[in-house]
């Protein structure tokens, strides 16, 4: 029995102790968990670690190790090639710079304070206030709209339509005017209509007498058909007026075939002209904008022409006009490769009989250096 109360007696004080030291950890626990959140280090200067706070690493650098005594600074590593930090900081390693897109250049490199800055190319932009995922192509004025602001890197082109007070004005002018005039002239003009008649009347009467009193009478031989001879004596000699009639009835027979083969023969002409770009395939790209001078009445008439699928051209359908072209040009580029041609998407124009377009396309190349014609 006693050996029973010891052994109990022994339980019940290694339980005691057992609960006394969890009770000591918990607390411990507890008073250094409430000091790491009571820690309020300064901001911008200072970085909290292990309940102290440490002095900011410098711009340029960062905290390779941090302090172990409060308001110390620790030690300090320059960022790496191609890394850098802008402020001060705890960080335990730099930011990786940037690289600029495709459609961006670059305007400062990276620096170890300072990360890569980009822009948009020239002719596209990204507003300042919207994520700038991929840039986007400047809008160009209509016909009959004017630039008031021209495109930038982050704004787009700014138009407005043309002010019409030049023809409002003349035709105000010109309506005032007709009325003053048109009553002074009233009188002149009916008596006009009255006289020219009358004296046209009686010319043509004493025409007609003089001419068949002073001329014997005349043959004339008619034909059944127009293309044969005519024969009219009227005091030249006949072989002269047979002649002439021959002559005259061969160049009106003739003019209606002939009209066909001249344009044939202008247009073989024309085509038979390369022209060769002077760039290479960066020539052929840079004309791309000028096919917006195309009617855009035939623009799926002239994709399909020059071979673009049906899908293709759909997938354009929400773009505006210029870019639709523009987009729809590079896809032919890329499937026709090697293949493609200015040559071919002249020759598609002038067989949708697009020549005016054509003609302006071609001179825009020319002038602007991009194409000459391989004669020259």
């Amino acid at each position: 029995m006693r050996y029973i109360i010891f052994v109990v007696l022994f339980l019940l004080n290694i339980i005691h102790a057992a609960e006394s030291h969890l009770d000591l950890s918990w607390a411990q626990w507890s008073i250094k968990n409430r000091s790491s959140r009571d820690v309020s280090c300064r901001e911008g200067l200072e970085y909290g670690h292990d309940n102290i706070c440490c002095l900011n690493c410098p711009a340029g650098t960062y905290a390779k190790k941090a302090c172990l005594t409060a308001s110390e600074k620790g030690e300090c590593e320059p960022c790496e090639f191609d890394t850098y930090t802008e402020h001060g900081n705890g960080l335990q390693k730099c930011f990786s710079c940037n690289k600029c897109r495709i459609d961006q250049e670059t305007t400062e490199k990276c620096t170890s304070t300072q990360n890569t800055q980009c822009k948009c190319k020239q002719g596209s932009f990204c507003l300042p206030d919207q994520a700038c995922e991929v840039c986007k192509k400047c809008s160009r004025c209509k016909e009959d709209e004017e630039t008031v602001k021209g495109c930038t890197d982050i704004s787009n082109t700014v138009c407005e339509k043309r002010s019409s007070s030049g023809s409002s004005s003349g035709s105000s002018s010109g309506s005032s005017s007709g009325s003053s005039s048109g009553s002074s002239s009233g009188s002149s003009i009916s008596v006009t209509f009255i006289i020219v008649p009358v004296i046209a009347m009686l010319a043509g009467i004493l025409s007609f007498v003089y001419w068949t009193k002073t001329k014997p009478s005349k043959r004339a031989v008619t034909s059944r058909s127009p293309r044969e001879m005519v024969k009219i004596c009227m005091g030249d000699s006949e072989e002269v007026i047979e002649e002439r009639q021959n002559a005259q009835n061969a160049k009106i027979d003739d003019s209606s075939q002939l009209q066909p083969f001249l344009e044939q023969n202008y247009v073989e002409r024309e085509s038979s002209r390369t022209l060769v770009p002077l760039n290479g395939e960066e020539s052929l790209k840079k004309t791309f904008d000028f096919f917006e001078e195309m009617d855009v009445h035939y623009h799926n008439r002239f994709f399909r022409f020059i071979g673009l699928s049906d899908n293709s051209i759909k997938s354009t359908e929400s773009l505006f006009p210029e870019d639709r072209v523009y987009e729809l040009l590079k896809i032919w580029m890329e499937k026709e490769g090697l293949k493609a041609d200015f040559n071919s998407l002249i020759e598609a124009l002038i067989y949708l009989d697009q020549r005016m377009s054509a003609e302006n396309i071609v001179t825009k190349a020319i002038s602007d250096g991009y194409y000459k014609y391989e004669d020259e």
